[in-house]
């Protein structure tokens, strides 16, 4: 009964994770790319918690969610705003 309910957990978050990374590939504003990118690395963080990996699944979400996804976020803003003036 528990490996099942933990197959079923782990094919849900292995689809959620497909679908942020196609999110990311196939979006075609830059911003809801990095949503996506941010959702993708969200759920590689829970996959470390089901391989009962906490700290690195931590370590993920300090490192990637927190850090790298604000500062791709910023660079979106920035350069979305510099666009909107030339055009």
């Amino acid at each position: 009964m528990s490996s099942t309910l933990e197959l079923a957990a782990f094919a849900l978050f292995a689809l959620t994770t497909v679908g942020f990374s196609l999110g990311v590939v196939l979006a075609k504003e830059a911003w809801h790319s990095a949503l996506s990118l941010g959702g993708a690395l969200f759920t590689v963080a829970i996959h470390y918690v089901m391989l009962d990996a906490e700290f690195v699944a931590a370590m993920q979400v300090l490192v990637y969610v927190g850090g790298v996804l604000v500062l791709l976020a910023f660079a979106v803003m920035l350069t979305e705003g510099e666009q909107e003036v030339a055009a």
